[in-house]
């Protein structure tokens, strides 16, 4: 699977995720894009669009995109790194076009 991480997605995470190939928008050189621009830019090479960005689905209009958006709930890499089998399995059940919501980390 093609990812790209959104500004705001914890680069440790991409090692987590080793059996997909992971870019950031920064790499891209898209860091500053607004983020009807990022869709369009994503969806042109990209399968997910992996962000921090809780109000997305209210900001955009998201139907009829092909890139699936996972929406992690936390920007912080030590709340997330204990959910990396959460965060997999979210992956796994993305179908383009789809946006998941991984909820709030378990206390």
């Amino acid at each position: 699977m093609n990812i790209l991480f959104d500004q705001g997605t914890p680069a440790p995470l991409r090692q987590a995720l080793a059996a997909h190939t992971v870019s950031t928008a920064y790499e891209m050189g898209w860091a500053t894009l607004a983020n009807g621009d990022l869709l369009d830019a994503a969806e042109r090479g990209f399968d997910v669009l992996v962000t921090t960005d809780q109000n997305l689905p209210y900001q955009q209009n998201l139907t009829g995109r092909r890139l699936a958006i996972l929406i992690l709930p936390t920007t912080s890499w030590p709340r997330l790194k204990d959910r990396l089998l959460d965060i997999e399995a979210a992956l796994a059940t993305l179908d383009p076009g789809s946006v998941v919501r991984l909820t709030t980390a378990r206390s």
